[in-house]
């Protein structure tokens, strides 16, 4: 297992794992909670197909170090210029070319919740909870939160959510649309570990980074565009398989 500062990396057969590991409560000491340069070299080395983000011990994260972030907020260059790295971070993760599943249990307050709702799937054990608290400290979530809520919920619900401050648990994340499974807290690993190998364990990587780039495409271009590119891929993908049956025969 690779460590860095506060994450633990993890390697199974042809899955990663990342472990965000600051226990008890998993806080941010900083937005860019590992560098991105460093995670993708990590993902490329080792030809990792599917990830998983998870927390060590009891917690997904608590969100941001409060004492760390008001020390950054000192510096108004600095601190923008953190924020922008965490943010360049869960873009990174968001448009990877593989799919990444948060495994949470426990807290996801904050910073935490904005990692999750960066990945492509969420889920979660029936102990979680979930929280926007930046409004009870005078901020907001800053590293696209409320956008990426918004696009999962009502505008309502998410107005509500981040306004209140207040905590909601698995079933009514579940309800928001917010996590995509709820899972007994004992089967959490296993089954996001599980459904993550079914995906991905016996497929050709340039399937998996095809597919996941049509899922991408959905959302960036116009339908006609990304079904023009959606049948480029496919014809590609047609011809090397078809040439590598035939080099099998011979």
């Amino acid at each position: 297992m690779d460590k860095t500062d506060h994450v633990s990396l993890q390697i199974e057969q042809n899955m990663g794992i990342i472990w965000i590991d600051n226990p008890p409560g998993n806080y941010l000491v900083r937005p860019e909670f590992i560098r991105v340069d460093l995670l993708k070299d990590w993902i490329e080395t080792n030809q990792v197909k599917g990830l998983l983000i998870s927390g060590t011990g009891k917690h997904f994260s608590g969100g941001a170090d409060l004492d760390a972030l008001f020390a950054m907020s000192r510096d108004a260059a600095m601190m923008e210029t953190e924020i922008n790295k965490g943010k360049d971070l869960l873009h990174f993760i968001e448009n990877l070319n593989i799919p990444m599943i948060a495994a949470i249990r426990g807290i996801c307050f904050g910073g935490g919740l904005e990692i999750a709702l960066s990945c492509h799937m969420r889920i979660c054990s029936d102990n979680a909870l979930f929280a926007f608290p930046e409004t009870n400290h005078g901020m907001m979530p800053g590293l696209g939160g409320i956008n990426k809520l918004r696009e999962l919920t009502s505008f309502h619900e998410t107005m509500t959510f981040v306004l209140s401050g207040d905590m909601i648990n698995a079933e009514v994340a579940s309800a928001m649309k917010l996590v995509d499974q709820v899972i007994p807290d004992d089967d959490l690993m296993k089954h996001s570990k599980a459904l993550l190998k079914k995906m991905v364990d016996d497929r050709n990587l340039k399937v998996i980074n095809y597919v996941m780039k049509a899922l991408h495409n959905s959302r960036t271009m116009t339908l006609e565009e990304a079904i023009k590119e959606e049948t480029r891929m496919f014809c590609e993908l047609a011809a090397e398989e078809m040439e590598r049956r035939m080099s099998n025969e011979e």
